[in-house]
């Protein structure tokens, strides 16, 4: 497959050009990379208005993914969910329909600002079962049921698939719900863009949803900020004629055309072996995962290339079992009180014996039996712009009881919040705040 940016980018470098343009640095510097960090110049196309390398190489990333279209992030998935919330409001004007959203409580903070900044009415889903703040599994039937409880039908369901832990949604059985009272399926798939390349793709796009966005960084060989929004062939056309539009509204306008590149070659990539180096990859990760069993681990999820440990049930916080292995050389992608989280991929098929062997050396111990507290379901007193965008304090946690939160403080990974601003902070919400490690938030300021 061809990478037109990768090409025009050598081509620019190779004439030794004097840099009358942006960036500072004129293409010297320590790193080593700035020769092919260049800007938008003549020829190197416009990232949310192309017509041509950029267009070209995205229609090679929409023919590999097969969607309607894919339209390329520098700013990771966190543009890509602001965007999706756009065009879901764009619909539901299309539609003659009060733009509002039904959403699973673990959503990344990227949809809280977006919700806020665009002002879109949301009411969330908690899940069937309580496992951890992380995740919110919710069943067909059970969405079903809530769709019809609901006094007004919102214009598009918004979930996280996979989570953090690694749980994947049924995508598929969603889907059929939400078309069914002709609402949109949106996915924040942000840790699974690889899924389209399995033996069998467990790709949201390939699952009936008509928007999802990937983190091409998290799973695939991409620099950090490349991501992608997914539009579906079977959505409605009005989306994709909005698409750039809605990314352009809340993206930068200097574009990282190191990131861009990444992109570009990634295509390539993904359709000259990628496939074939995953599956081969697969088996060995299904191996360690049932020998990590055998001597008494719990793992979570059913994502292929996500081993996330729940270390209480082997006598330790995640905390403790991060640091051990972070003491030989491992460093984890997040770690809290109840579990590990470490994300593989092929790119470290020779290591994954080194991690093994780690695991291994760790003694099991007795049982930790205490549990998280449930996520709270709190009072919303405020919307989420009304409680963003007021005056506002930082106050300890433990002195919070009954204020309202103005500010989600929380970092990433995995950025997910305990209560969404605008929401009145308990007694319940302060246990959940201290449990995870947060002692100071932002209230609104009376």
């Amino acid at each position: 497959m061809d990478t037109p940016i990768c090409d025009f980018v050598k081509k620019y470098v190779d004439k030794e050009i004097l840099r009358l343009h942006m960036p500072g640095h004129k293409g010297k510097g320590a790193l080593g990379v700035e020769r092919l960090d260049i800007t938008e110049v003549e020829g190197s196309d416009v990232l949310y208005n192309p017509h041509g390398i950029i267009e070209q190489s995205q229609r090679n990333a929409s023919e590999i993914f097969g969607s309607a279209e894919t339209i390329y992030s520098t700013e990771g998935s966190s543009l890509c969910i602001r965007a999706m919330i756009q065009l879901a409001c764009l619909y539901a004007k299309d539609v003659g329909r009060r733009p509002k959203i039904l959403a699973g409580r673990n959503a990344h903070k990227a949809f809280l600002s977006a919700i806020a900044l665009l002002d879109v009415d949301t009411e969330w889903f908690y899940p069937d079962i309580f496992e951890d703040i992380m995740s919110c599994e919710i069943s067909p039937d059970t969405l079903r049921k809530v769709l019809s409880q609901m006094s007004e039908m919102p214009v598009a369901v918004y979930i996280t698939s996979p989570d953090y832990l690694g749980n994947i949604a049924d995508v598929k059985s969603l889907a059929e719900v939400c078309h069914e009272q002709g609402i949109l399926l949106l996915v924040d798939n942000a840790h699974g863009a690889y899924l389209k390349f399995l033996p069998e793709s467990c790709h949201p796009i390939d699952l009936g949803a008509d928007m999802c966005c990937d983190s091409a960084h998290k799973t695939l060989p991409v620099l950090t900020g490349g991501a992608y929004l997914h539009i579906s062939r079977h959505a409605p056309n009005m989306l994709c004629g909005a698409a750039k539009q809605a990314m352009s509204l809340f993206a930068s306008t200097s574009p990282s055309y190191l990131i861009l590149q990444s992109l570009d070659m990634a295509n390539r990539y993904l359709c000259e072996g990628y496939r074939d180096k995953l599956q081969s990859f697969l088996p060995s990760v299904r191996a360690l995962k049932q020998r990590l069993e055998c001597v008494g681990y719990v793992l979570s999820g059913d994502e292929e290339l996500k081993l996330t440990l729940k270390s209480k049930p082997y006598g330790y916080t995640g905390f403790e079992i991060s640091e051990m292995l972070s003491e030989k050389g491992i460093v984890c992608e997040l770690a809290d009180p109840d579990v590990v989280v470490m994300m593989l991929t092929p790119e470290m098929a020779k290591e994954t014996g080194e991690l093994e062997r780690a695991l291994l050396s760790i003694p099991k111990r007795q049982t930790i039996c205490s549990s998280a507290p449930q996520i709270p379901r709190a009072r919303r007193e405020m919307t989420p712009r009304e409680a963003m965008l007021s005056r506002q304090r930082s106050i300890r946690v433990a002195d919070a009881d009954g204020e309202v939160l103005a500010h989600a403080c929380i970092s990433c990974p995995p950025a997910i919040p305990v209560l969404v601003c605008g929401e009145v902070i308990d007694r319940d919400a302060i246990k959940c705040f201290e449990y995870y490690g947060i002692d100071t938030v932002n209230i609104v300021e009376k």
